[in-house]
């Protein structure tokens, strides 16, 4: 399963989604620099203020993860797209429906900062639209 994106005129590039599925091996956070940078700090990523507020840490596969940014992060500079490992969460990570009812990563605890693979700087291309980088999907 592969991401589509298309470009349409005064919005950047858009993603088009296929069905998620649950047996994504690599998830991701696109997080604010500076809240990424507590964590580091910590050791643990607690949350950004809406996955506080929810009770969990939103994530997004591959798949999902341009059309996040798209939705709730449009033009915002000064992010990261942390990859994470799904498998090492175990049952912590629950997938539920969301966006169109596909099945999103939502992980009901805390996040080691050791549980992470890779970290991305997500820049903007001149129209707004975040530039990401390669992603694995299973």
């Amino acid at each position: 399963m592969r991401r589509q994106s298309v470009f349409e005129p005064g919005f950047g590039e858009i993603c088009l989604q296929r069905e998620s599925s649950v047996s994504a091996a690599t998830i991701y956070k696109i997080v604010a620099k500076d809240e990424w940078a507590a964590a580091e700090s910590a050791g643990i990523f607690k949350g950004a203020t809406i996955d506080l507020a929810d009770g969990y840490i939103h994530f997004s596969t591959a798949d999902q993860a341009c059309q996040t940014a798209a939705l709730h992060f449009a033009g915002r500079e000064g992010l990261l797209l942390v990859a994470v490992a799904a498998g090492p969460l175990g049952d912590a990570l629950k997938w539920e429906p969301s966006r169109g009812g596909d099945l999103f990563p939502h992980l009901y605890g805390t996040l080691s900062v050791k549980a992470v693979s890779r970290v991305d700087e997500l820049l903007l291309d001149d129209k707004g639209a975040h530039i990401f980088p390669p992603m694995e999907d299973a």
